[in-house]
């Protein structure tokens, strides 16, 4: 047997329910949280914010959750959820109480999530089976994703991670591999794709807001050059050489840029360049640019 199951498992009782359990069929894989991770203070935070976050929305329906795993793995606070949050209409019963009903429920809520998430079933990070097994790492993914969905705005504590054991029964015995997952992403990656997503949505616009963009942007920058005498009238052609750009950031942050610092008049690309990453310097040491910028 993989001497990493043991290092893996320090508490007995966890091992000890691997060994007398018949919990992993032969060929099946399974990835648990690690014990080493369960009193990480970053799930435990989320833990407590999911878990107050199903409460709340679930308030006026009298439905207390206190613990993810015993408490969703039977559908019926899922159902009451989804209901409340996305107005779906499930053609399940409210309540299942053997197990192939709660089966038949988790499934039917399952691919109700999967169509509204628009996920494809290689890219869920949950089952109807892992769920029901009180997985806790799949009912925090699957919690994850539908707020994410329901409630883009709401502030899921960032960065959490937990080790992860994914166990596997072959005919020489448990195979085993450990690794490190996110559960919620990075907060800098999410304001990053977030700067990202304003721009993509941008460019994807009809041209003629576009071109409202860029007129407001060029009216802005004449606002401010305008007093040194300039005037700007196509923003890729008279901002690529970096001298525009120094001199609108001088004018906005009410300071006189030294000629001898850059390039008045550039005559090459070596010039060009040196002008643009001394704005893009002068940008990150205002705090004004936390995201690398390609100065070519």
């Amino acid at each position: 047997m993989d001497p990493d199951f043991f290092n893996a498992f320090a508490q007995p009782s966890t091992l000890d329910q691997f060994l007398t359990e018949d919990v992993i069929a032969k060929g099946e894989k399974r990835k648990l949280i690690k014990p080493t991770s369960s009193n990480n203070p970053k799930l435990e935070e989320l833990k407590l914010f999911l878990t107050e976050w199903i409460n709340r929305t679930l308030k006026e329906e009298h439905i207390v959750v206190k613990s993810l795993e015993e408490d969703l793995y039977d559908g019926l606070v899922l159902h009451h959820l989804l209901e409340n949050l996305g107005s779906l209409k499930l053609d399940v019963d409210k309540i299942a109480l053997t197990e192939k009903k709660q089966q038949q429920k988790l499934t039917v809520i399952m691919e109700a999530v999967a169509k509204c998430l628009q996920l494809e079933e290689s890219q869920l990070k949950w089952s109807v089976e892992s769920i029901m097994a009180k997985d806790l790492l799949s009912t925090l993914h699957l919690l994850v994703a539908i707020a994410k969905h329901f409630e883009p705005s709401l502030a899921l504590p960032p960065n959490v991670q937990v080790e992860t054991i994914t166990i596997e029964t072959t005919s020489g015995g448990l195979k085993t591999s450990n690794a490190v997952e996110c559960i919620t992403e990075n907060k800098e990656n999410i304001e990053a794709q977030s700067r990202d997503d304003a721009f993509d949505e941008l460019f994807s616009c009809a041209p003629d807001k576009q071109d409202a963009v860029k007129k407001a942007v060029l009216q802005f920058v004449n606002q401010h050059v305008g007093k040194l005498g300039l005037n700007v009238r196509d923003i890729k052609s008279q901002f690529s050489d970096g001298v525009i750009l120094l001199l609108l950031i001088g004018q906005l942050e009410g300071y006189f840029l030294n000629l001898r610092n850059f390039f008045l008049n550039p005559a090459s690309t070596t010039e060009m360049l040196h002008n643009v990453n001394l704005a893009l310097d002068l940008l990150a040491d205002g705090g004004l640019l936390n995201f690398p910028v390609n100065s070519e």
